[in-house]
């Protein structure tokens, strides 16, 4: 076959370091315009982006020369940087490791796009612990509580 042909839509999920609420409303919008421009620039669609204070969730269209892990450096990377030359938080700003990422069809996009849009109205019945788990758990992902997003306590 001469070209390669896909279809991967997916949904990321990160967090800031330590779940510290750092993600303020007066940068934001230009954060997820940064972040979808590391998206595009690498070749995928960003199909929704928002998050709150303290975590991120972004819905892409995958090109297949790149792994989703590769991505998420990337974006996670560049942003870091981003953040802390423009000086946006006291201190240093940095992500949490590790990512959630869940899979989709192409008939489930509004829905996902809708609902990562809607993130203050969610967050508004349930935490992003409570939210994270479930989608944990809605696509039979094992996991370590150990190891599930935490605030400092």
């Amino acid at each position: 076959m001469a070209s390669t042909y896909s279809q991967i839509y997916l949904h990321f999920v990160f967090a800031v370091q330590n779940r510290i609420s750092l993600i303020c409303p007066n940068w934001q919008v230009e954060l997820y315009k940064y972040m979808s421009g590391i998206i595009t620039n690498a070749g995928h669609k960003t199909y929704a982006i928002n998050g709150m204070p303290d975590h991120v969730y972004a819905l892409v269209s995958m090109n297949p020369e790149q792994a989703p892990s590769d991505l998420m450096h990337d974006v996670k990377r560049s942003s870091t940087l981003w953040i802390n030359e423009n000086h946006f938080v006291l201190g240093k700003f940095s992500w949490q490791e590790g990512f959630g990422v869940f899979s989709y069809g192409k008939s489930q996009i509004p829905g996902i796009a809708n609902y990562i849009e809607q993130q203050k109205k969610h967050h508004a019945k349930r935490t992003f612990i409570e939210e994270y788990i479930q989608f944990l758990k809605l696509f039979d992902i094992e996991y370590d509580e150990r190891y599930i997003y935490k605030p400092i306590e």
